[in-house]
């Protein structure tokens, strides 16, 4: 092969950006708007999607019931909230003050007789609950940060779809395709970021390889060779006009400073960090919010809240999989790692910090912010030493703000002790619809990269939710 024989392919590996721009996880660039100084003008619509791992219990914190019998509604009394008429458990005492800014979904439910985390997962991060081979197809579905990358990707980070903290311990509590781009490919796969040994609330927290290994100097010189490489061939080759400009591209997210700096969260204020709460999901959601504002696009964050001092039993993955002493996890409504005392105050303040910051920085237009378990819990108390509560995916609420979402309201409704939906259920399907509604992602028949037409989801969106 001569220097005039370079494909794209090659070129970009080239330049050392071809495992980064054409196979590494979430690095596919769009088109945002910059001004001449790089900085965006106008960033498109972006999510926060907060995933409780392990499933909270609906009516210990968004659905109470405090009607129903001791050994249905548990320890906790719902309080007032701005909202006249909406009630949330009594540890959520920041969040009360907040809910004119969001809509509680208590109607969510999975159909089918699903009760694991493993399939709970699959169904609500690919808004499909059904199986399905289209046109000869396997059904490799990719999840709802591989699509938003797809159809609204970023150029001025080179993360599109990131994860922080993986979730960990048991494969029971991670869905299949969690670190694929299902059909769509590697490159709409998440980027993860962080782990139960390495998360933002440490002190010596590392970010992501690709941006801590960037050498400007070293990536001068690839520029100044490959651009020396094609010049000769720019106006009568468009394939090489086509692969250059994508590797200016790529150059042109890796060496802005956004994108790297979003994870210094020692630029943050300590009073903004401290109010966000020094624990992983405080400073998870703080480094979420960062990285919206650096143009990553959709921004999934475990709910791990931390391990209590004085327990420190359980993967970083599961703090909401209060199944009490059967599962030797401690009592559910205590204060360990696996207790609604300690999980449900730093919730409570992480959760209220970031819908503030966002409505504060003029964010919460712009960005989608979805808070939800993958199932609910049994409605009954088990009757063990200590206390707990199984899975129940038959019902169980969600939180959703921003990006168009009207605040204020309270969406469905469910029986007498939480069971079942009564009215308006709400599928994954649905949710997923909704989602890419607010993100303004079309549903209908998009071309996956075999050309083969699938929707991404066969729900519609809930128009009731938005303003």
């Amino acid at each position: 092969m001569n220097e005039f024989q370079l494909n794209r392919r090659e070129a970009l590996i080239a330049s050392g950006l071809g495992t980064m721009s054409l196979g590494m996880p979430g690095v596919v660039m769009g088109t945002d708007k910059v001004d001449a100084s790089g900085k965006a003008v106008a960033a498109e619509k972006s999510c926060i999607f907060v995933l409780l791992c392990g499933g909270p219990s609906h009516v210990d914190t968004w659905d109470m019931k405090p009607e129903a019998p001791l050994d249905y509604r548990g320890p906790y009394q719902p309080i007032a909230t701005k909202v006249p008429g909406m009630q949330i458990n009594e540890m959520h005492t920041q969040l009360a003050k907040l809910t004119d800014h969001f809509t509680l979904i208590n109607s969510m439910s999975h159909p089918g007789s699903i009760s694991n985390h493993f399939d709970a997962m699959h169904n609500l991060l690919s808004g499909q609950s059904e199986k399905r081979v289209q046109q000869g197809v396997s059904d490799e579905k990719p999840y709802l940060g591989s699509f938003v990358a797809k159809h609204k990707p970023s150029t001025r980070n080179f993360v599109s779809n990131a994860w922080l903290i993986k979730c960990v311990g048991p494969p029971v509590f991670c869905a299949p395709n969690i670190g694929l781009g299902g059909y769509l490919g590697s490159a709409y796969a998440p980027v993860f970021v962080g782990s139960e040994t390495n998360h933002p609330a440490m002190p010596d927290f590392k970010p992501p390889q690709i941006y801590d290994t960037y050498d400007e100097k070293r990536f001068g010189d690839r520029k100044w060779l490959l651009s020396r490489l094609d010049s000769s061939r720019l106006d009568r080759d468009k394939q090489v006009r086509d692969w250059s400009d994508l590797r200016e591209k790529t150059y042109d997210a890796m060496t802005r400073s956004e994108g790297r700096l979003a994870f210094d969260l020692t630029r943050e204020p300590i009073d903004v960090r401290e109010r966000y709460g020094m624990h992983p999901l405080g400073q998870n959601l703080l480094l979420a919010r960062r990285m919206v504002e650096a143009g990553v696009r959709f921004v999934t964050v475990n709910g791990w809240t931390g391990q209590a001092e004085h327990d420190k039993a359980g993967p970083p993955s599961s703090s909401w999989d209060m199944h009490g002493g059967n599962m030797g996890m401690g009592n559910a409504f205590g204060n360990g790692s696996y207790g609604m005392g300690f999980c449900l105050p730093r919730l409570d303040q992480a959760l209220s910090a970031l819908i503030s910051d966002l409505k504060e920085r003029g964010l919460l237009d712009n960005t989608l912010l979805v808070v939800t378990g993958e199932f609910g819990r049994t409605p009954y108390v088990l009757k063990q030493d200590p206390p707990g509560r199984q899975h129940w995916p038959q019902c169980f609420s969600s939180i959703i703000a921003g990006a168009g979402i009207a605040g204020g309201q309270v969406y469905g409704k469910s029986n007498k002790y939480g069971e079942h939906p009564t009215s308006k259920p709400v599928r994954p399907e649905e949710l997923a619809a909704t989602i890419y509604h607010a993100l303004d992602i079309p549903i209908n028949d998009p071309l996956d990269a075999s050309g083969i037409s699938r929707s991404l989801t066969t729900g519609k969106p809930i128009m009731e939710l938005f303003g």
